[in-house]
């Protein structure tokens, strides 16, 4: 669907370790050294949905298939990065080609491992990130700025938008990201992002990458990445990277079982992986056959034709109805026969929209 996750960070921070745990193999290079990761590593990661297996256990499918997230992991970024510091330029394109940002910081101390500015300060690390991700947008912006001032004084419209930029560019002097800026809501503002991808504007989740006591009891690094995001309205997952890869080659009742003895309810994984689905605004619905139970992956807000569009062109083009049974009623009356007999299937129109976890059939002309 064209959207994507992008891990970003400064070197040796767990971001490459990460990846490595969330693709379940060894894709991505982990190296104690700066720069290990030259291009980006893509993977298509599934999204944990106990949902699937539940649904299974009424339908007996031959196999599962979940939705899906992709991640990709970008090289670290280094102070100076949208000047062109440490290969900067290139990463900071492949950022701009993802929808939301998994920004990696590392919260413990280790000796053995190096930290490109030779201590552990997890808001300076953010700081310098951030502050180079806003950077790279005022060059943007102000290539374009250029351009809008010309056009301003032959065209209405233009002016209108110069307007605004002009304003984004005072707020951007300040060190402030675009996801700040006050007339985010104006058009002129939106056609500007959509047509320069403003790095500071995308969606952040600070993953809070601590050792194994950190997973046990929050450390001063973990209180004060909380703090900052709760104060730009971003989420915090805290994860060990090095125990996540350490899980890889396990079994999933088995990475639970080892999970369990270390005290976490939860793989930090597993959530990145539903809240990176969440900010993306996706969802699923779901078909439930004997040949498989499947997650089909669509936008919030579509409408039944276009969410049946993902399973085949076809089913847009000639849609007639949709049959649909809430997930907790095909639970609840085990399967299709009985929510048809309970009435609680229902048919649905061309205006429909498709709710997260509805179990659906169309019906559509060839």
């Amino acid at each position: 669907m064209g959207l994507g996750v992008g891990i970003v960070g400064l070197p040796n921070v767990g971001k490459s370790t990460t990846f490595n745990a969330l693709t379940k193999a060894q894709n991505a290079e982990s190296a104690n050294y700066p720069f290990c990761t030259i291009e980006p590593n893509k993977a298509v990661v599934p999204v944990p949905d106990p949902r699937l297996e539940e649904l299974a256990k009424i339908v007996n499918p031959e196999r599962i298939q979940h939705s899906t997230v992709d991640f990709v992991d970008i090289a670290g970024l280094v102070k100076g990065a949208s000047a062109g510091e440490g290969l900067g330029n290139q990463f900071l394109s492949n950022i701009r080609e993802v929808e939301v940002i998994l920004h990696m910081v590392r919260c413990f101390e280790d000796e053995n491992i190096t930290h490109v500015e030779n201590s552990i300060n997890p808001l300076r690390d953010i700081e310098i990130i951030e502050s180079e991700l806003i950077f790279a947008d005022v060059q943007q912006l102000d290539k374009k700025l250029d351009r809008l001032k010309r056009q301003a004084k032959l065209e209405k419209g233009a002016q209108a938008m110069a307007e605004v930029a002009t304003e984004l560019r005072a707020h951007l002097d300040d060190i402030k990201p675009v996801s700040t800026f006050a007339r985010r809501d104006d058009e002129n503002f939106q056609a500007l992002d959509k047509e320069l991808r403003f790095l500071s504007n995308k969606t952040i989740i600070y993953g809070a990458n601590v050792d194994e006591a950190g997973l046990l009891e929050e450390n001063s690094f973990v209180k004060a990445v909380k703090e900052h995001a709760k104060s730009v309205g971003a989420d915090v997952v805290v994860l060990c990277a090095k125990i996540e890869e350490e899980m890889i080659g396990l079994e999933d009742d088995e990475a639970e079982e080892f999970l369990k003895e270390l005290g976490i309810e939860e793989s930090g994984l597993k959530q990145i992986i539903r809240l990176a689905f969440d900010k993306l605004g996706l969802a699923s619905y779901f078909t439930a056959g004997v040949k498989e139970v499947r997650a089909w992956t669509i936008e919030k807000g579509w409408k039944a034709p276009k969410a049946a569009a993902v399973i085949h062109n076809d089913f847009e083009k000639g849609f007639i109805r949709a049959e649909v049974i809430g997930y907790n009623d095909f639970i609840a009356f085990k399967g299709e026969a009985g929510s048809k007999e309970a009435g609680k299937m229902r048919l649905e129109g061309k205006e429909y929209i498709v709710q997260d976890g509805d179990v659906m059939h169309f019906r559509f002309n060839v």
